[in-house]
């Protein structure tokens, strides 16, 4: 069984109160949203045609874009007044909320870039510190996945490029696939290999790539990743039910961390329109802190570098090993196997 020590469980709580602390500072926001549409500005539906006569949809010589979506797609996009920078006009089906060319010419959307070193460096420590401790590949697999996602959200965020940006939105579907596969298959012998559910998911993935390549819709890849999730959860949670309780504490930690920077997601989509006047008269320390797409990849790197701990400690207790919760400086979550098997 794997415990906790008194340090640990101060950690894992003062995670819940930074999580209730966070909730509070949204729904401050929100009212104060609210409470500004008296000066105009409009609230968008998440999910909107984005009517543009010209835009991404050419070029600078006047020439259509080919990678670009028809103007009857719906896709979430930030208002048009961004400046131009380094990399020219945007051409991916997104454009989020955060100015563009604000902070750094070289780098569209500043925050929303750097955001991702959380989702860079910590996994790539963790698919380190599990080659050492001699674990089966799958779950180097699953920290190498997300931090291709994070440097695929840099490529992306700093360009605003349709090529970066399916560098971003596909690796999320390979590597979430991976989760998949270690949570359902974390049952089974050491060192083996289940081919069908390999195959179902190798499927899987090609077809979300094929259709989504032709039918440039990001709400159709949104869907298919949050059905992977849903699948993640459905299963982590008969798993902390049933079989192992106690390992109950990573796992809700995990699943709250990632629902609040979903719940924010939302947030910058919905109300952008007051966020970027909220920006314009707070000042610019205080104005970073309503870039809430950046706050999502904060949220959801630290939510799915959790999950790859729980699923590696599930593995590792059924494997008779005894996987041990550590923080690195005292702070970030680190899971450590010993390698004596209990009796």
């Amino acid at each position: 069984m794997c415990t906790y020590t008194l340090h640990e469980t101060f950690v894992f709580n003062t995670f819940r109160v930074c999580f209730h602390f966070c909730v509070f500072v949204v729904c401050i926001f929100v009212c104060v949203f609210f409470s500004s549409s008296s000066t105009g500005s409009r609230y968008r539906p998440l999910h909107r045609a984005w009517r543009r006569a010209r835009g991404a949809l050419v070029h600078y010589d006047g020439t259509t874009n080919p990678l670009a979506p028809t103007a009857s797609s719906s896709f979430i996009m930030a208002p048009s007044i961004d400046r131009q920078g380094y990399w020219g006009r945007p051409t991916s089906t997104l454009d989020w909320c955060e100015e563009n060319y604000v902070v750094s010419f070289y780098i569209a959307e500043f925050w929303n870039t750097v955001s991702n070193l959380i989702m860079i460096l910590p996994p790539i420590y963790g698919a380190i510190q599990t080659f050492r401790d001699g674990l089966e590949s799958r779950y180097i697999c699953s920290f190498l996945g997300l931090a291709a996602v994070g440097v695929g959200s840099w490529c992306f965020h700093m360009t605003l490029l349709y090529e970066m940006q399916l560098l971003d939105e596909l690796p999320m579907i390979y590597s979430t696939c991976v989760f998949v596969y270690c949570i359902y298959e974390c049952f089974k012998q050491e060192k083996g290999v289940s081919l069908f559910p390999i195959a179902v998911l190798f499927i899987f993935s090609v077809s979300v790539t094929v259709v989504y390549l032709q039918w440039k819709e990001p709400v159709f890849h949104q869907v298919m990743y949050g059905a992977l999730v849903a699948c993640l959860v459905l299963r982590s949670i008969f798993i902390v039910t049933w079989v192992y309780p106690w390992h109950k504490p990573l796992f809700y930690t995990s699943l709250a961390i990632f629902l609040l920077g979903f719940l924010l997601w939302n947030i910058d989509n919905i109300f952008c329109d007051s966020l970027r006047a909220s920006r314009q008269t707070l000042p610019p320390g205080v104005g970073v802190v309503t870039q809430f797409h950046a706050w999502w990849h904060i949220f959801t790197g630290l939510g799915s570098y959790l999950h790859i701990l729980f699923s590696l400690q599930i593995r590792s207790t059924y494997l008779k090993y005894r996987p041990k919760v550590k923080f690195l400086c005292g702070v970030w979550p680190t899971l450590h196997i010993e390698p004596q098997r209990t009796s």
